[in-house]
């Protein structure tokens, strides 16, 4: 049976499995089908896998030296399905984006520098550049870990992303509707919302038009009858709006995000956040809808300019059930970007053992969206 080698890492509140595209592609066999035998999947527990069991743990990072010029590292995300045997390819994840970079210098693809090693990711399934800057004090990547962020126990080494020039990298606006302000269906009505694409695209709808205050715990909100079903009609309406789907039943289930948002109900925050990831609400913060939330606060006319007016400082404060996160707007060579640190920590060395394929409880799907195969994934894992 393959082996595969692969680095277990936690990036910012998320857990993902990494692998060197080499070492994927050298398998022979569709990542649509490699990746969800090798986590366990179809099965909620994943218990003949390595996935975790829910969307923050069940990721794959794959990586490999770029070959453009602008960057040093090409970068492709994987949601991988729990209960289901699909793999999502339309989006980033910002939280496992930190661990591209000390990835990076520690296999010796970046050089490191004394002091700190600027690192330039590539995000391939969106074309997103993400300017990572990685703590190598004497030229050694520092893997003591001696940061903290919200939502993670123990400290990690801190990785500060730059999302350079964010707007429009799905759909090629930074509103891909036109309007700052759209109405769309959710079951029961019609709701108003925000639909801004910079990280990834994200749905902002106000907490108090779904009936919460904004504060509640991720429990409570999964909790609470017939919201889900609700919340994710709506964000599937809101995916053929902007052209990511041709009906609501062909929506990826990652991608747009959706962000419950609120005034704060912490003195020391600009705006309360909870968001939604594959279906149930996400214990922290996607940081790729982070971005979209910073730059959509910037904006006038939007849900979030209803709610607390239009954000004009370089930092925006946002609290989250795990804590507050903080963003920072600025640029890069001229260019606008969008900040956040997150911590990341090496978990394990591993080698993953994939067994020859089997006939399961049912055929294998994919979730790259209508009128996708192969061919349409990124360049980095379409392989035959």
């Amino acid at each position: 049976m393959p082996e595969i080698a692969s680095t277990w890492m936690r990036g910012g509140t998320s857990k993902c499995w990494v692998f060197d595209r080499a070492d994927l592609t050298a398998v022979g066999r569709p990542l649509d089908d490699v990746l969800p035998r090798l986590f366990g999947s179809p099965d909620p527990r994943q218990v003949d896998g390595v996935g975790g069991g829910t969307s923050t743990t069940s990721k794959a990072v794959i990586l490999s030296p770029a070959e453009e010029d602008d960057a040093d590292v090409a970068y492709t995300f994987a949601q991988v399905g729990t209960d289901q045997a699909v793999v999502d390819w339309g989006s980033n994840c910002g939280n496992c984006s930190s661990v591209a970079g000390l990835y990076a210098v520690r296999r010796g693809w970046v050089a490191p520098r004394d002091g700190s090693t600027t690192v330039r990711v590539r995000n391939t399934n969106t074309g997103q550049l993400i300017v990572q800057e990685v703590p190598t004090p004497g030229g050694i990547p520092d893997e003591r870990g001696s940061a903290w962020i919200p939502g993670v126990p123990f400290p990690g080494v801190p990785v500060r992303m730059w999302f350079v020039d964010p707007a429009g990298r799905t759909t090629g606006k930074l509103f891909p509707t036109g309007a700052h302000i759209d109405e769309l269906p959710d079951g029961d009505g019609t709701l108003p919302v925000t639909i801004v694409d910079a990280g990834a695209p994200l749905v902002v709808l106000a907490a108090r038009a779904a009936g919460l205050a904004g504060d509640e715990s991720p429990a409570e909100i999964d909790a609470r009858p017939g919201l889900a079903a609700r919340l994710d009609a709506l964000r599937r309406h809101a995916a053929v709006a902007i052209g990511l789907a041709d009906s609501p039943a062909a929506a990826e289930r990652a991608v747009p995000k959706l962000a419950l948002v609120a005034e704060p109900h912490d003195d020391g925050a600009d705006l309360a956040v909870r968001m939604l990831s594959m279906g149930r609400a996400h214990p922290a913060l996607a940081i790729t809808g982070s971005v979209g939330l910073t730059l959509a606060a910037r904006t006038p006319g939007t849900v979030i300019d209803r709610l607390v007016g239009t954000a004009t400082g370089t930092d925006l404060r946002l609290a989250t059930p795990a804590g507050t996160v903080t963003t920072r707007t600025g640029d890069h060579e001229g260019r606008l970007a969008v900040a956040v640190t997150r911590t990341t920590r090496r978990l394990a060395e591993a080698t993953l053992v994939l067994p020859e394929a089997e006939s399961g409880p049912g055929p294998l799907v994919t979730a790259a969206g209508p009128g996708h195969d192969d061919h349409h994934l990124p360049e980095e894992v379409a392989v035959r």
